[in-house]
């Protein structure tokens, strides 16, 4: 695992160090905490909001210095996320760093944090959710396109089999194929005039967060293409017998995103499922039939939550629905979010889902 040394750490506080003068002009030691996250560009702006927001809403003697380092997932980029078959990727090594104390807390994009934590860990705080959908980014060259009207063979680049399956079946003239790397990296490959990629797909949150939005060429709706679980929310992870840190992150939930993130997290932990399977979902607050207006960024008038979700074959010939509603009760919205979930699921497993996703892991074991 690496990480970086204590002396090369990102360090803030919210003010002029890490002494402060109380309100009676007594100098205090401020309350210090390290946060870990991923070395990538995305992963430390996302860690410097979490940051910011405690400077904002916690004690006036508050300190957060920041813990970079790198995980399976960064390392191996030559190998496609589904075919490496570990559900941690992206989060082992920064549990690893919490576990030994070396850091407080840890930053998450929530999709690619496991269902099941490790022992003694828990989800601290998750985060307002970033518009969870995902984007199309085109070369330059095609312009003014959409996927549908793209010549027939364009390739299109994505780490993820989930858009892959479900993108095979609405648009069976293009042609999907693996692309690694930080997003920098993937836009780099497809900005290159020799590039093969006529477009890329990725997560509409990353774009905005990394300043990109204007590189959204098409943005797709759930009728097209169903998000990740949890796509566009940040969890914070901290031990769970860690009373003084759960305190201090307390201030960061939003609770509408929690529920709906519980209820996503919830069917994917009961089709044992992990960041790199084809599984998509959709949540809304309010009617029936989701909208744009109506997303998990908040409530409307009622407390109604509903969930989407599908399971595809990696081909994109076979693919599984179910949907259903709860209601949340107030003080229990939690516990019924993951009924939900797991209501939804058990659907799907009658419904055939579990063979899917089974025989997507007997491809993965074949190709080891």
């Amino acid at each position: 695992m690496e990480i970086t040394r204590v002396d090369e750490l990102e360090m803030a506080s919210d003010g002029d160090g890490h002494v402060h003068a109380n309100g009676h002009g007594i100098k205090e030691q401020a309350q210090h905490w390290v946060v870990g996250t991923r070395k990538s560009e995305l992963a430390m702006i996302q860690t410097r909001q979490v940051r910011e927001a405690l400077l904002k809403t916690g004690p006036p003697n508050l300190a957060i210095d920041i813990l970079p380092m790198s995980t399976v997932g960064d390392k191996n980029l030559d190998v496609a996320l589904f075919k490496i078959g570990e559900k941690s990727l992206f989060t082992k090594e920064l549990e690893v760093a919490l576990y030994k104390g070396l850091c407080q807390f840890v930053v998450h994009s929530l999709k690619d944090l496991p269902t099941t934590l490790p022992e003694g860990m828990a989800i601290g705080a998750i985060l307002k959710r970033e518009d969870a959908r995902d984007a199309v980014v085109l070369k330059s060259t095609f312009a003014g396109h959409t996927l549908k009207d793209l010549p027939s063979g364009s390739i299109i680049g994505t780490s993820s089999v989930r858009r892959t399956a479900q993108l095979r079946r609405k648009f069976p003239h293009l042609v999907f194929q693996d692309v690694r790397g930080n997003l920098n990296t993937r836009l780099r490959k497809l900005d290159d005039p020799q590039g093969s990629y006529a477009a890329l797909i990725l997560a509409v949150a990353g774009l905005v967060r990394m300043g990109w939005s204007d590189r959204i060429s098409e943005t797709l709706e759930p009728d097209v293409c169903l998000h990740a679980v949890s796509q566009g929310a940040l969890g914070v992870e901290c031990k769970e017998d860690d009373e003084k840190t759960l305190q201090l992150l307390s201030v960061l939930n939003h609770y509408p995103t929690v529920w709906a993130c519980t209820a996503e997290r919830a069917l994917m932990r009961t089709l044992e499922g992990g960041c790199s399977v084809p599984i998509g979902v959709y949540t809304w607050y309010g009617e029936p039939s989701p909208s744009k207006s109506s997303t998990s960024n908040g409530h409307t008038s009622t407390t109604t939550l509903y969930l989407k979700a599908v399971v595809c074959s990696v081909d994109g010939a076979r693919a599984v629905e179910g949907q259903s509603s709860m209601v949340l009760p107030q003080g229990n919205e939690a516990e019924q979010a993951k009924l939900l979930g797991e209501q939804v699921a058990h659907q799907m497993i009658q419904a055939g889902a579990k063979s899917i996703l089974d025989e997507l892991t007997k491809d993965r074991h074949h190709d080891d």
